[in-house]
């Protein structure tokens, strides 16, 4: 829930021994704040400025969690209204910084009697304190909330302790937990539990006590799912095992439990994330050749890591490749794709896949249109540039401010400053503001050429918008 005016007034946060005449001035404010429809108005207008007073205190407040020694003195000098989620908010800012969280949190249950805790801040403290290894001051925090408060944690947040224990080598505390969760948390065995503590036996290479958790889920009824296969997969695949895991998938599809997804794309997901790009190359060119089809999900795993190593056009070819044995792309292939043909310089190539794109449905965004007009200026197709700008202004998504400013960029840097003025102007009526750098660019660049109306047209746009 968003603060009112009042409560954005009030925690603007300064401290009543250094400002105690800006203090008296709020609190003057406050009492004579009008209440007529003219003060609704005002307060409409000033809804943004609302919003960012408030975040401004919460960044604040987080500064002095994590930073001050003296941290409970500190806000105890502030005037801070404190509620369930300006708590969650600061926790959620000090995620990194377990022990000044739990303090913080103590701190406002103490200092503040008319703040109760809910599910949400205890969830987030106790996520935070898992993540900084305080396990005695985060069971200890759950068994007070759960006393005094009757509140409790949930499967997912349960699943997080678990996964922390695993990836710290507490194997046996994860086991404890999964046992607990019933009993002690009213949390039912299910597969998202299961993968969690299948996930800390994997990250302590504990592959019998994996397949044993494996048999005693499918004894117990439940099903699993793809992350089941795929933690497996992925841990065989780090260990350079593709044999076990290629084994596993074949006594699973016997058994009657087929993965979501076919077993040679668990194995070439795993290759790329245990980091085995050529064998998840050579594995997806041989499924090619044989006329399967990668999942789509697979593919773009696949495309995103190649295309970072350079290798574009094997990317291309691979596309042309799949989609004619059926893979049917979705909008996050061509966001793959199409940024790295254009920088390829292959303009034809990227038309292609943003008509690909359109023809699927997809209306063109500025991600999308973006590094083609980019690509475009590199060649120093300026006109065409413009040309394809202006259509996708008609049949696209309307323009942002990162691409305005691209366009500003690279038209200065083709000597085109009067197309790059004119961009500025269109870019204010469209009520973006520009950055300094751009104002400074134009006006620099049409001063050298000999423009030097136009430059100062510039200069008062730039006071006009900026109040400067």
């Amino acid at each position: 829930m968003l603060p009112t005016f009042k409560d954005s007034i009030f925690i603007l946060l300064r401290k009543l021994n250094t400002n105690p005449t800006k203090t008296q001035n709020l609190l003057r404010h406050l009492q004579t704040i009008p209440t007529t429809g003219a003060a609704i108005n005002t307060h409409q207008k000033s809804s943004k400025s609302s919003k960012d007073d408030y975040f401004a205190a919460i960044h604040h407040i987080s500064n002095i969690v994590r930073r001050d020694f003296y941290m409970e003195r500190t806000l105890n000098k502030m005037r801070i209204s404190i509620d369930s989620e300006l708590v969650y908010r600061v926790l959620r800012a000090c995620s990194n910084s377990g022990t000044e969280a739990l303090r913080f949190f103590n701190w406002a249950r103490t200092h503040h009697p008319t703040y109760e805790p809910t599910t949400v801040e205890l969830e987030e403290l106790v996520r935070t304190l898992a993540r900084a290894k305080k396990y005695e001051s985060m069971w200890k925090i759950i068994e007070q909330m759960k006393g005094n408060h009757s509140l409790s944690v949930s499967s997912d947040t349960l699943c997080f302790i678990i996964e922390e224990y695993g990836k710290n080598g507490r194997v046996d505390q994860a086991v404890e937990v999964f046992n607990r969760a019933q009993k002690v948390f009213g949390c039912s065995q299910t597969v998202e539990l299961y993968n969690s503590l299948l996930f800390s036996l994997c990250e302590s290479k504990l592959f019998h006590g994996a397949y044993a958790l494996v048999r005693r889920m499918i004894r117990k009824g439940v099903v699993p799912d793809k992350r089941t296969y795929g933690i497996l997969v992925n841990t065989w695949c780090a260990t350079g095992k593709m044999r076990e895991a290629q084994l596993f998938l074949e006594e699973m599809s016997r058994k009657g439990f087929n993965p979501p997804v076919r077993g040679r794309d668990l194995l070439v997901e795993g290759l790329i994330n245990a980091g085995y790009i050529e064998s998840a190359k050579e594995l997806v060119k041989k499924m090619v050749k044989q006329g399967l089809v990668p999942e789509v999900s697979t593919f773009n795993s696949l495309v995103q890591v190649i295309s970072k190593s350079g290798e574009v056009e094997f990317c291309i070819n691979l596309y042309s490749q799949v989609c004619k044995l059926g893979l049917s792309p979705d909008i996050n292939t061509y966001k793959i794709l199409l940024p790295v043909a254009s920088k390829l310089g292959t303009i034809d190539e990227a038309f292609r896949l943003l008509q690909n794109s359109i023809e699927d449905g997809h209306k063109p965004f500025p991600s999308l249109y973006a590094p083609i007009i980019k690509g475009m200026c590199r060649n120093g197709q300026f006109d065409d540039a413009v040309c394809f700008f202006s259509e996708m202004k008609a049949k696209g998504h309307p323009p942002n401010r990162p691409v305005y400013t691209m366009l500003i960029t690279m038209f200065g840097r083709g000597g085109r400053f009067v197309d790059a003025a004119n961009f500025l102007v269109e870019m204010t009526e469209m009520g973006l503001t520009p950055i300094s750098r751009c104002f400074d660019f134009v006006t620099d660049g049409l001063k050298n050429c000999g423009k030097h109306d136009l430059a100062k047209r510039i200069e008062e746009l730039e006071v006009s918008v900026r109040g400067v």
